[in-house]
């Protein structure tokens, strides 16, 4: 069998360690996420996922905000400077992808396919995780290290103040990307026989 998309699956790690020494434009960075999320498969074709690339002073305001969001979340000042310094991480990293679920499209077709009514919430989920997937893939194979961070619902207002998303577009993962400044740590994998059953 051609394992080629198991070997890139196994580059794809969460990479806390980031930094900004990215030799790729951030307009071909964007152009391939772009490309991905618009080759990625979604239930009914519905075409769900939406995304805004921070990279800048945009990037940074983003983390900014999430870390200042956070101070009345957290219940002492000394976890709030282990908070503040893992923010701080992701605000090292050359840029961040917003994904957003498109609210009205799923609503729509709950309201067009009513016998499906139930799975549409859930379907659009999965082709959001599908392109995030395919993203982080890609940004591996192209020396790119990432991670996937959910500050959503908490930094959902925030975000739509600050970069003017439509109000049917909802949070729902921040991905900053950079340079590999760090290695990935140990992977734990469950045993095969605990996760699949094959019947011949």
């Amino acid at each position: 069998m051609n394992d080629q998309v198991v070997t890139a699956l196994q580059q794809r790690r969460s990479i806390y360690q980031l930094g900004k020494n990215v030799r790729q434009d951030p307009a071909d960075i964007v152009k391939l996420a772009e490309d991905i999320i618009m080759e990625s498969p979604t239930a009914f074709n519905g075409q769900t996922v939406r995304a805004i690339f921070l990279f800048g002073a945009h990037h940074a305001k983003l983390w900014d905000m999430t870390g200042a969001r956070l101070k009345s979340e957290v219940p002492t000042e000394e976890a709030y400077q282990r908070t503040l310094a893992k923010i701080n991480g992701f605000k090292a990293a050359f840029g961040t992808i917003l994904f957003f679920r498109d609210q009205a499209i799923v609503t729509q077709m709950e309201n067009d396919f009513a016998l499906y009514a139930d799975n549409f919430h859930d379907w659009a989920e999965q082709g959001l995780g599908g392109a995030q997937q395919a993203i982080w893939t890609a940004f591996a194979q192209n020396g790119i290290g990432a991670n996937l961070q959910h500050y959503n619902p908490l930094i959902d207002e925030l975000v739509q103040q600050e970069f003017k998303t439509p109000v049917n577009w909802i949070l729902r993962a921040q991905m900053p990307f950079g340079s590999i400044e760090g290695d990935a740590g140990e992977k734990d994998y469950l045993p095969r026989e605990d996760r699949f059953k094959t019947f011949n």
